[in-house]
């Protein structure tokens, strides 16, 4: 298939269901916590805005979790399928952290996620709310224990090897590996910029076509709030990130900045743009800033970086893919800065809601937590080839050595059933999105919240109900 061998396919596989897989928890992960955000200031202030906007993403969030569910079971089964020599290989270490995952993380977010979507009506209010934080808990459990696996496998540690298998020594040291702590924090951040923007870009699209209400100006400012707040955060962090890497991986560094050979006791310049070229050892159209690349990475202005040239072609991740996919995610997190700049600057006047140029920001900005967030695990798992535990199995000995023929049939079927069924689902959830929040008449006695009469909530829902129309006319007294 296209030249490909069936590693390559293999390969192409994972990559493509981890791809539509980390969507989905990325946002659930933010979501979660926006809901317990807003339920906690609904119970606080008695603001029934935040009530209006929990009922309308705890519907989006139930979609979004259903779907995040599904695609994270078909990437467990090809752990056994398409990968048994890495299962057979590392499987003492990366079988219990993921089922860790399951006793604490999903078991805690099955046990009250019945509640949190159905129960508004059925419980307390205190105990609603405890079971939306428990949520929320559960999905940030969920992804430490995720991370975890993966950063061993970034830098392993806490292990020997007995018989060609990898043996857990020292638990404390594989789950708190080297790298775990800088990636945590990085994709838990990520994930609440992403769910930002994502927020925001909703709250923009309603506005520009003339639909102001309280609760869309409320979505709209918590969303930029948060972008303001978070996204330098997340910048920090990835120089911390970045610095870790440089110690334990410099051969992915090295790719990353596309830089192929100290000249010698001279500083590394940052290369801006360029394309790096496997083939002829050099990244040819090279727009470079002297020093640089040496303050960034070192912070030192006379140190020098790791060069590409310093290890062997076979253990080289490919530069062209990685410098690339870097600097998106990059690209894109200023991007986030300056949105969040920008939405400072025009709350003087209250002109955020109404400045078209930054609601068009602000709605074409909704994907690009997402992109980021995928250009980033681009750079990350592209970045640490060819090792699959780096430094100790190679990618190409842990496949489970299917053919050609299978991996081509097997990677076209997901192709299809992928883009079918979560396409199907993506659309649903904006057509949700597309219905906006409705504000409900708060001298209505029978909308109280949790322990009163109300119509349930039903999150897997998109048709219309009495309720959206009935008070259609309040939306229009806001406008």
């Amino acid at each position: 298939m296209f030249g490909l061998e069936a590693l390559d396919l293999a390969r192409i596989q994972f990559a493509f269901t981890i791809s539509f897989h980390i969507l989905f928890p990325a946002i659930t992960i933010g979501l979660a916590s926006y809901l317990a955000v807003l339920e906690g200031l609904w119970l606080k202030t008695h603001n029934d805005t935040y009530r209006d906007l929990y009922h309308f993403w705890s519907k989006i969030f139930a979609v979004n979790f259903g779907m995040g569910v599904v695609s994270g079971l078909v990437m467990a089964y090809q752990f056994g399928t398409n990968w048994s020599r890495f299962s057979d290989f590392a499987g003492a270490v990366t079988g219990p952290l993921l089922t860790y995952e399951v006793l604490t993380a999903f078991f805690l977010e099955a046990g009250f996620l019945g509640v949190m979507l159905f129960g508004w009506n059925k419980v307390g209010r205190n105990l609603h709310f405890f079971s939306t934080v428990m949520v929320a808990v559960g999905t940030l459990i969920s992804t430490f224990w995720i991370l975890s696996s993966n950063s061993w496998m970034q830098t392993p540690q806490g292990f020997e090897i007995i018989d060609g298998r990898v043996i857990p020594t020292d638990w404390f040291a594989v789950v708190f590996n080297p790298s775990f702590p800088y990636r945590l924090a990085h994709m838990a951040t990520a994930a609440f910029v992403a769910t930002a923007f994502f927020v925001g870009s909703s709250a923009a699209w309603h506005l520009l076509r003339g639909k102001d209400n309280p609760a869309i100006r409320k979505m709209l400012s918590m969303a930029m709030w948060m972008a303001l707040i978070v996204a330098p955060i997340q910048a920090v962090i990835g120089d911390f990130h970045g610095l870790n890497t440089l110690k334990h991986q410099p051969a992915k560094i090295a790719a990353i900045e596309g830089h192929w050979e100290n000249k010698g006791n001279e500083p590394t310049p940052l290369i801006l743009f360029g394309w790096p070229d496997m083939k002829a050892e050099k990244t040819k159209y090279a727009v470079e800033i002297p020093y640089l690349g040496s303050l960034i990475l070192t912070h030192s202005l006379d140190k020098q970086v790791p060069a590409l040239k310093d290890f062997p072609p076979e253990d080289r991740p490919n530069s062209t893919i990685v410098f690339w996919s870097f600097r998106v995610m990059v690209g894109l997190g200023f991007l986030m800065i300056f949105t969040g700049l920008f939405s400072l600057w025009l709350r003087r006047g209250d002109r955020m809601y109404t400045s078209k140029p930054f609601l068009y920001l602000a709605l074409w900005m909704g994907p690009s937590g997402l992109i980021a967030i995928l250009a980033g695990w681009f750079t990350t798992e592209i970045g640490r080839q060819p090792w699959v535990v780096y430094g100790l199995m190679r990618t190409a000995d842990a496949s489970s050595g299917h053919s050609l023929a299978q991996m081509t049939i097997t990677l076209v079927l997901f192709v299809v059933v992928y883009f079918a069924l979560f396409g199907a689902g993506l659309g649903y959830m904006m057509r949700l999105v597309r219905k906006g929040p409705v504000a409900h008449d708060v001298t209505e006695p029978t909308h109280g919240g949790p322990g009163q009469k109300r119509t349930p909530a039903r999150p897997l829902s998109a048709a219309d109900d009495g309720t959206d129309n009935d008070h259609e006319h309040i939306q229009h007294k806001g406008n």
